[in-house]
């Protein structure tokens, strides 16, 4: 897949050409984070898995979700910055 093209516009209007995919891929992150822990916990509800599995697909679940807000909180920071005339 071809780069994206570093036009004067999408600068102009304070936004970092790797934005628009590190978007995407959190957006990929917390629907695939979500799909899978509520699949996780339907099987080991079926299954009768010990809690401990439920525990452990819950922080998977947390840490994969923070990484997303820490990820879109640098986007915002930057479009925010570079909006401002500091970027």
């Amino acid at each position: 897949m071809p780069a994206p093209a570093k036009d004067s516009s999408t600068r102009a209007a304070g936004r970092h050409p790797a934005d628009a995919g590190q978007m995407r891929l959190v957006a990929v992150v917390i629907a695939a984070t979500m799909l899978l822990w509520l699949g996780v916990q339907w099987v080991g509800g079926q299954m009768d898995w010990p809690a401990k599995f439920a525990f452990l697909a819950d922080l998977a679940a947390i840490g994969a979700l923070i990484w997303s807000l820490l990820v879109t909180w640098r986007i915002w920071r930057r479009r925010n910055a570079s909006s401002q005339g500091q970027g």
